[in-house]
């Protein structure tokens, strides 16, 4: 077994549960005897180049601990895309520090990342192991049945739609519409979480609108008017990534980040529930309101999910497990049986995951593509578990 020093890293954006990830890994590497320091890099790969590099082993063992039920990112993180000419750089650190075992907490540019440096590293005859630990909220990294974070997060959701459709109903004569946004740049699987609040016909949310489906006005416009006939109010959930046939932004946003991916939300300056909002008070004598959610689910840890918690916590151990194998080129996976919360754990090759985004198959949308199926909901309900019961008035007339 290689005998060196590890070291950590945080990318992307956080989870409510990324930092029990970090807990594992931090506690499962100092039992190695083969890893002789652990270390941290201080906002993820871009922090690493500038050897902002952090000895976690000096931490005091019940903060490490408290790391399960603490939000955000530790670390600190980033979203540096890395570039074939900082390979070198990378390179020349891990060689300086004598790191051999690296380790990338994150989604699946973060899986690229690794793999792009492990195989650099192979390439300039520098032995080292590289093993990912999966992160998103999003929920679209391959090779997994679920990401660590996307629970606690989709029940974030649901409790939000819930409670603000059970508001949305009762101010109906005040406001005849409300559009939830949810973040997701290609994958639909948070906004589609919220179904999981719906009981009745009549309960929120309404209508979906999908990344993973394209956008018809017409057809989005008719089924608004078919709600608000039906209900007396319309609850519309969008996904942030929502595009038209022709693949341009419903949110008509045009700025790029660094992955050359469309910004969207805040920072991108406009949103797909703005644009939802403008078209139907365009089309009908409503009004309404619009919310978005950007960094919250990300970082809600009172709503996070236990099992959530424990299973990102095991994903560090096993990370650490398969290295101590001399395993290496993999990200920690999870497999679940249908109807269970429970996982067990598996791997997936980096090259499978690296850069893709994994989308809702298509047995999880319904045919006219604005809602979900019973598929879905038998996939995603034990993992946000039971939502809570409210009252509803029976609004029997008084007679006189």
């Amino acid at each position: 077994m290689l005998k060196g020093n590890a070291i950590i890293g945080q990318s992307g954006g956080p989870t409510s549960v990324i930092n029990s990830s970090l807990c594992g890994l931090i506690q499962a590497a100092m039992k190695e005897a083969a890893i002789e320091n652990v270390l941290g890099m201080r906002y993820g790969i871009e922090g690493f180049m500038q050897e902002n590099i952090i000895d976690l082993a000096s931490e005091d063992a019940s903060i490490i601990e408290g790391l399960k039920s603490t939000p955000s990112s530790a670390l600190g993180s980033c979203r540096y895309k890395l570039k074939d000419v900082d390979l070198p750089k990378v390179l020349e650190v891990l060689k300086k520090y004598n790191i051999r075992y690296i380790f990338l907490i994150g989604g699946n540019d973060t899986m690229d990342t690794i793999h792009r440096v492990e195989a650099f590293c192979a390439t300039e005859g520098y032995e080292i192991i590289g093993i990912g630990v999966p992160k998103t909220v999003d929920n679209d990294l391959f090779g997994t049945d679920h990401t660590p974070g996307f629970a606690s997060a989709a029940r974030y959701m649901a409790l939000s739609i819930k409670q603000a459709g059970t508001l949305a109903r009762d101010m109906q004569k005040v406001d005849q519409y409300v559009i939830f946004q949810c973040i997701g740049r290609e994958a639909g699987w948070l906004a589609a979480a919220t179904a999981v609040a719906k009981e009745k016909p009549c309960d929120p949310p309404h209508i979906m609108c999908l990344p993973e489906r394209p956008f018809d006005k017409a057809k989005f416009l008719a089924d608004v008017k078919k709600c608000y006939d039906e209900f007396g109010f319309v609850s519309i959930v969008c996904g942030e990534g929502c595009t038209y046939a022709d693949g341009t932004p419903v949110s008509a946003s045009e700025t790029k980040d660094k992955f050359n991916n469309v910004e969207f939300g805040a920072m991108g300056g406009t949103s797909v529930a703005m644009m939802l909002h403008r078209m139907i008070a365009d089309e009908f004598d409503f009004r309404g309101e619009f919310q978005i959610t950007e960094s919250l689910p990300m970082c809600a840890q009172d709503r996070a999910v236990q099992q959530d918690i424990d299973d990102a916590y095991t994903c560090g151990v096993k990370a650490v497990g398969l290295a101590a194998e001399g395993k290496t080129g993999l990200m920690v996976s999870m497999v679940r049986e249908k109807g269970s919360a429970t996982s067990t754990f598996s791997t997936a090759a980096l090259s499978d995951v690296a850069v893709k985004a994994k989308p809702m198959p298509d047995e999880f949308i319904n045919e006219e593509g604005n809602f979900i199926t019973d598929a879905f909901l038998e996939y995603v309900r034990p993992l946000v578990g039971e939502m809570p019961d409210y009252s509803t008035l029976a609004y029997k007339k008084f007679e006189l």
